[in-house]
């Protein structure tokens, strides 16, 4: 590894364009200038029509071991002991998993080795992950005096409360098993599996028409906001306009007919 790679590898292929994180010898750490390539990276898919599905993975063992402590330990040494650079860099790092969520682009994460703190944030900010047996899952900024704060916003709307309390409080490490128990990965794969399970996942939801996908994962994550009343009027109006669209006129007269719809 030079220092000329890129921190970020980006391949398409029919559709699904795979990311992957590329600091194996930082352990995938989010450095400042990662977590502005995956920025940069998500608002690219977002405009761009070949661009159906986006799959995060990572090179190397580890999957993605949270913030760069040594690049946060080094901004120490400002005037403001580090006050305005740690706000920014949390500001921007807080922007860029909000832009996994508001991407209208489904997003997987492709969990190969362990992830840790913003790493575990980065997964639960996706809107599927699949995970290796391999896979080892912590918040443990509570041993360093570094509580995780950021991913707990992700994590807590990923799992059941007690469920991310616990990971928080106690920082322990959990494997794929009881990360998947918990709802925090949506499957499991063999190690030498991995790539093959998500990429196949990811092409079954490459297929789906993309404006439906759009309007379903921008309901999806506005009405779990709501209130139950609220949420359903929401949903209503949603579906009212989608009825009213090309995929669903199309979709639902391919059905009635017995044929295979056409999606443009």
């Amino acid at each position: 590894m030079t220092d000329a790679a890129p921190l970020l590898i980006s391949t398409r292929n029919d559709g699904v364009l795979r990311l992957a994180l590329n600091r194996p010898a930082q352990r995938n750490a989010l450095s400042s200038e990662l977590i502005n390539a995956l920025a940069a990276a998500f608002r690219g898919a977002a405009l761009d029509g070949a661009t159906r599905v986006i799959v995060i993975a990572a090179v190397g063992e580890a999957f993605c071991a949270g913030h760069d402590l040594k690049q946060l330990q080094a901004l120490r040494a400002g005037p403001d002991r580090g006050a305005a650079a740690y706000a920014d860099l949390f500001a921007r790092c807080s922007a860029m998993m909000q832009a996994i969520v508001t991407n209208p682009k489904p997003v997987i994460a492709m969990v190969q080795g362990a992830a840790v703190a913003a790493g575990c944030q980065l997964v639960a900010s996706c809107d599927l992950a699949v995970a290796s047996t391999a896979a080892r899952f912590a918040t443990p900024g509570v041993d360093i005096g570094l509580f995780c704060s950021t991913p707990m916003v992700a994590l807590s709307r990923s799992v059941p409360r007690k469920a991310a309390m616990e990971m928080l409080l106690t920082g322990e490490m959990i494997d794929a098993e009881k990360a998947w128990r918990i709802g925090l990965v949506n499957r499991l794969a063999a190690p030498q599996m991995l790539e093959a399970e998500t990429m196949a996942l990811a092409g079954l939801i490459a297929a789906k028409p993309r404006r439906t996908l759009k309007t379903g994962k921008e309901a999806f994550y506005r009405q779990m906001e709501m209130p139950l009343a609220e949420a359903y009027d929401h949903a209503s109006k949603v579906m009212t306009e989608n009825m009213l669209g090309a995929e669903a006129e199309e979709g639902i007269g391919a059905f009635l007919e017995k044929r295979e719809p056409h999606w443009t």
